[in-house]
């Protein structure tokens, strides 16, 4: 089978040591160099524990048929634009079960009109660990609220909606949530 791992795992520039402790458990640097290098068999439990660690869908962890990469042309950060001195790419997002979209259509917030946000579903458990998130929640009607989650006592989750001067709003117990994962932006 023919992996990404090292493509992932170098988009989100993380070490090999990195991407081992977070693995749960943790392994070594050598174990993933040979995951990634296919010099050792990549089991689904293997890959499984990697996209945990890499928070991406197993899916995105494997080369597909067809399946194309982005070219990286340029790297940029405080030093200014440089070439990259070796060949890298971008994997392409790919849906995976319980994935939601949410469409921008007027800027609001951080986002800009055209802005598509990539969500995940997590289920009420899950919650605490999207604090400090952007979160879309479902609410009675077919309505929904979108917002950053700042609290949550119990069964209740305290989220500020996007927008200057809004104030924050008390959702007792959602049946689901969805944390945005990926942000996709046409310039």
């Amino acid at each position: 089978m023919i992996t990404r791992i090292r493509d992932v795992r170098k988009a989100k520039g993380l070490t090999l040591e990195q991407v081992g402790a977070l693995c749960d458990p943790s392994t070594t640097a050598q174990t993933i160099g040979r995951l990634e290098t296919g010099t050792r068999t990549v089991s689904i439990k293997w890959l499984n524990r990697i996209a945990q660690a890499l928070d991406v869908t197993t899916a995105e962890l494997v080369a597909l048929p067809g399946q194309a990469d982005v070219p990286i042309a340029a790297l940029l950060g405080p030093e200014g634009v440089r070439a990259p001195t070796r060949q890298l790419a971008f994997p392409a997002p790919v849906g995976s079960e319980g994935m939601v979209g949410v469409h921008v259509s007027a800027s609001i917030g951080d986002y800009r009109s055209g802005d598509a946000i990539w969500c995940r579903r997590i289920a009420p458990p899950e919650f605490s660990a999207a604090l400090n998130r952007d979160l879309l929640v479902p609410r009675p009607a077919g309505r929904f609220l979108f917002g950053r989650l700042i609290g949550r006592e119990g069964d209740r989750l305290q989220i500020l909606p996007l927008g200057p001067g809004t104030r924050q709003l008390v959702l007792t117990d959602p049946p689901w949530a969805a944390v945005a994962v990926q942000l996709v932006r046409r310039l």
